[in-house]
């Protein structure tokens, strides 16, 4: 049985879950969020290391204002709520964000990078939010990093492991799970390449039950990862 050390997880279906409740549609990103916190409980209790969701594209930036305005709300919320989480500290949750965060308002992006200053040093459980990401983005970020470091003589060989070194995130998932769509949509498409994928076309993000998830975790040990061999 190979062991599930770095699960990925793209959480999609909020705004359809809101309206299957006659909500309005950005209201289903509370759910979202209360799931969010769920799952995160279900992959440390399944003894998960890493955990990377991507919770933000670049082209959720088009949203409309007001579904916008309510989002970035709700992150704020979240990352501060997880500042002052006593747990965070006491379980040594590191919190890490990958993707053009700069972009994001002023109070969002002072919360993610307050949440990793004061998480930077722990170890036993590392959480990372894909925000403001592109998978094509990441790889054109990457390139312009690797291309400095050659230009300036830090690099005299480009290779898989020195591009690696340059992504926002040189870790690659076992496992990603997909709510509510059967595509990866660009998320890690570098880092994605060998890892496993299941998809779960009928079930919005914040219908995942932990049934759900420990199906996943199952049908993943059932698995023969070969990685191409």
């Amino acid at each position: 049985m190979t062991e599930l050390k770095h699960l990925g997880c793209i959480v999609d279906g909020n705004r359809r879950f809101s309206k299957r409740l006659m909500a309005k549609p950005w209201m289903g990103h509370e759910w979202g969020a209360k799931k969010m916190r769920k799952f995160l409980e279900w992959c440390k209790e399944y003894g998960i290391k890493e955990v990377t969701l991507f919770a933000f594209s670049l082209e959720n930036f088009d949203r409309p204002k007001e579904e916008f305005d309510y989002l970035m709300g709700v992150f704020e919320r979240e990352f501060k709520r997880a500042i002052n989480d006593p747990d965070v500290y006491k379980d040594k949750i590191r919190f890490r964000f990958i993707g053009r965060i700069e972009m994001f308002p002023k109070k969002v992006y002072d919360a993610m990078k307050e949440l990793m200053e004061k998480t930077k040093d722990h170890d036993k459980f590392f959480v990372n939010f894909a925000m403001a990401y592109s998978g094509r983005a990441e790889i054109v970020d990457a390139a312009k990093k690797l291309f400095e470091k050659v230009k300036d003589g830090e690099v005299k060989e480009i290779n898989e492991e020195e591009f690696s070194k340059c992504m926002y995130m040189n870790s690659d998932p076992d496992l990603i799970i997909r709510t509510s769509e059967t595509r990866l949509s660009g998320f890690l498409l570098w880092q994605s390449s060998y890892s496993e994928l299941i998809f779960l076309p009928n079930k919005l993000w914040p219908e995942l039950s932990k049934e759900d998830f420990v199906w996943c975790i199952e049908e993943f040990n059932n698995r023969q990862r070969r990685f191409g061999k």
